[in-house]
C-alpha cells in the first residue's frame, strides 16, 4: 500500500467516523483539535485503525502523534513492513 493510499483511506474513515469535513484534514492540522477528540474518542480511533489496517495499536504510540502527518507516518510505518513479509 502506497502512502497516498494510506492517507486517502485514513482521511476517508476519519471524516466519516468523526463527522468532520474531509477538507479540514490536512497534514499540518492538529489531530486532536481537528477531530475534537476526547479520551473516549481515542478509543474509537484505535478501534477504527485496528479494523482498517489490521495491526494492534499501543496507547503509548499516541504520545508522539500531534498532526495528521505524524498519524500518517505512524500508520505507514506499521502497515508497510507487513507487506514486505
Amino acid at each position: 500500500m502506497q502512502i497516498e493510499e494510506i492517507i486517502a483511506k485514513i482521511n476517508s474513515f476519519l471524516s466519516e467516523e468523526f463527522e468532520v469535513d474531509i477538507d479540514t484534514i490536512t497534514p499540518d492540522a492538529v489531530l486532536k483539535d481537528t477531530l475534537g477528540l476526547d479520551s473516549l474518542d481515542y478509543i474509537d480511533l484505535v478501534v477504527v485503525i485496528e479494523t482498517n489496517f489490521a495491526f494492534k495499536v499501543q496507547p503509548e504510540d499516541f504520545t508522539g502523534i500531534v498532526t495528521f502527518q505524524d498519524f500518517y507516518n505512524y500508520v505507514a510505518a506499521k502497515v508497510q513492513p507487513k507487506e514486505l513479509v
